[in-house]
């Protein structure tokens, strides 16, 4: 990442990370001897699905919200897990509780089909269960990213229908999406822009998508992206300050109009955007609206982990 390059996901330097230990199959390794096979289902096809969450105050955030979209994608994908929601959750905790963790923590869980005796699709091939690993790092969000926001690039590569690969799904299965972020940073962006295949705004490459206008927000149908998390929650604590929330079809002519823009996600909440195609969304800087919005959504974290 070069020093202008600004990124959703840019956290604080922590030296911490380094004894940080990983969770595989119900096992602790040292970060660097973590590994699975080379024949995991993952990394040769990237047949998998995973969760991102984050520990504030010692508890998970939202966490039945998370477990809910896992074992949906579970589900959708014929992937058996072999463990219930209860277990789920509790090598999460026994994750962060054996690496002594207990505020700004990201945590990635990923589940693939497991390892296959030769390289190939066909699920008949894998040998024994899936894998299962949980990665907890000390990451806080880097503060500078949102006092200055990030910029938008609208790539060329568009975000697949159902039929092709249902969106809505949190898999491994990412190339699209990284194709449109090496778009936008070659392009001088920090984070790409995404449209359906009708041309309407679906999504970002690694969050979700809002802009402020005619006194609510808008977000795209919900039919091209991930059903985020984050994206929810704002819709839900959007009335709360007077603004409608909309889920709805638009265009790149209502983003270059709008009042505000921001994206969301686990890691960062609510980040503002600045720029779209080099187009300045209202005046250039981080918007009020976005601001009031990030505080509902941090009062919501807190009284989710409180519950």
């Amino acid at each position: 990442m070069t020093p202008e390059t600004r990124s959703t996901h840019q956290a604080l330097a922590d030296e911490r990370n380094e004894t940080v230990e990983i969770w595989i199959n119900g096992e602790f390794f040292p970060r660097h001897e973590a590994k699975v096979s080379v024949f995991d289902s993952g990394f040769l096809v990237g047949d998998g699905v995973w969760e991102g969450l984050r520990l504030h105050h010692g508890r998970f955030a939202f966490l039945d919200r998370h477990l809910d979209r896992l074992f949906a994608g579970l589900a959708a994908t014929g992937i058996d897990l072999g463990m219930t929601r209860d277990e789920v959750a509790g090598a999460l905790q026994a994750t962060v509780d054996h690496n002594d963790m207990h505020d700004d923590v990201h945590v990635r869980l990923m589940v693939t089909r497991g390892d296959k005796k030769t390289p190939s699709q066909h699920p008949s091939n894998c040998v024994g269960g899936p894998n299962v690993v949980i990665i907890a790092e000390h990451k806080a969000a880097d503060p500078a990213v949102l006092d200055a926001g990030i910029t938008l690039f609208t790539a060329t590569v568009r975000r697949p229908p159902p039929d092709t690969l249902d969106q809505r799904l949190n898999c491994h299965s990412k190339l699209h999406e990284v194709i449109a972020l090496i778009q936008a940073v070659e392009a001088g962006a920090d984070e790409a822009l995404m449209l359906d295949p009708t041309g309407a705004v679906a999504t970002c490459n690694a969050t979700n998508f809002f802009v402020v206008r005619d006194g609510g927000v808008w977000t795209s149908t919900g039919h091209y992206n991930l059903n985020g998390i984050t994206r929810q929650v704002v819709l839900e604590v959007a009335p709360d300050l007077g603004l409608s929330a909309h889920e709805k079809p638009f265009s790149l002519t209502d983003v270059y109009s709008a009042d505000e823009a921001f994206v969301t996600g686990t890691f960062g909440g609510l980040t503002p955007v600045v720029s779209v195609d080099g187009r300045t969304i209202g005046d250039g800087r981080p918007g009020r609206t976005t601001a009031r919005l990030r505080e509902r959504y941090q009062d919501a974290v807190e009284a989710d982990v409180a519950g």
